[in-house]
């Protein structure tokens, strides 16, 4: 059996896939399994951008990710109890809530503004005369893909730096685990916070593989923070396959998207 918290990142993972396979039927975008993990190395940072005011949400939303940009994928906006459940997200270690709030689409520091969607691959287009089962199998198989949840916030002035070094800062000393856990539920536990394969993309970023742990079962998850300018995007994945996959393609799409 798994813990409670592991038990609802899985099924959570399925939940979100199903919600949005709703209305979209095909394969998963797989990519490269995961062996050990490679040290993470980060684009250069650029010189300090000028003193600059942060965006709302409304603006946001046009500069995050959608179903445009990623054509193989379902993209859909966070529900408000999404938003209200991530801004409950809460830690044994102080140090380490910043991890936590990027794994679950809260605002790291004091944003501006934030927007957040969802996406996960689309199954097989299995056509028109597909049968009932051909159709049953596609949707099944959707279901494997990971599914990876966005943040995109947007800082007045130094806002997105200080709080993308805070964030490393944290996952530093994280490395080794904390209970993560949101109001009025048991704690699930974060065995370790490990570089992942770097991303260059953005300003700056930061790769690592999250690992969650209880009663035997192991889950590995992926979360990846870029910052562009005065702008902080962070991607968590999971899979209901308990081994998600780096969203490489959709981050390098996002943070084009951010000049």
């Amino acid at each position: 059996m798994r813990t409670a918290f592991v038990r609802r990142t899985v099924l959570s993972a399925s939940a979100v896939s199903l919600a949005l396979l709703a209305t979209a039927c095909g394969e998963s975008d797989k990519t490269d399994a995961k062996g050990d993990t490679k040290p993470s190395v980060s684009a250069p940072a650029s010189a300090s951008a000028p003193a600059a005011k942060g965006k709302p949400e409304a603006e946001l939303a046009g500069l995050i990710l959608t179903p445009a940009d990623l054509p193989d994928h379902v993209v859909k906006p966070a529900t408000p109890e999404e938003v209200k459940e991530g801004a409950k997200v809460t830690t044994d270690k102080p140090a380490c809530l910043p991890v936590a709030q990027a794994q679950s689409m809260a605002a790291i520091g004091a944003p501006a503004g934030v927007a957040r969607v969802k996406f996960v691959p689309k199954g097989k287009d299995v056509g028109p005369n597909a049968t009932a089962e051909e159709k049953a199998k596609a949707g099944v198989d959707a279901l494997g893909g990971t599914v990876t949840s966005v943040a995109l916030a947007s800082y007045d002035g130094a806002g997105a730096e200080e709080a993308f070094a805070g964030f490393k800062k944290a996952a530093a000393a994280c490395a080794s685990g904390y209970e993560i856990a949101t109001q009025g539920e048991e704690p699930g536990k974060v065995t370790k916070v490990g570089p992942s394969s770097p991303i260059a993309a953005g300003d700056e970023a930061v790769a690592y593989t999250v690992k969650l742990e209880g009663e035997g079962e192991t889950v590995l998850t992926e979360l990846v923070v870029v910052r562009k300018g005065n702008s902080l995007v962070s991607f968590y994945s999971l899979s209901i396959t308990g081994d998600a996959e780096q969203p490489r393609a959709a981050i390098v799409v996002q943070a084009k998207k951010l000049g």
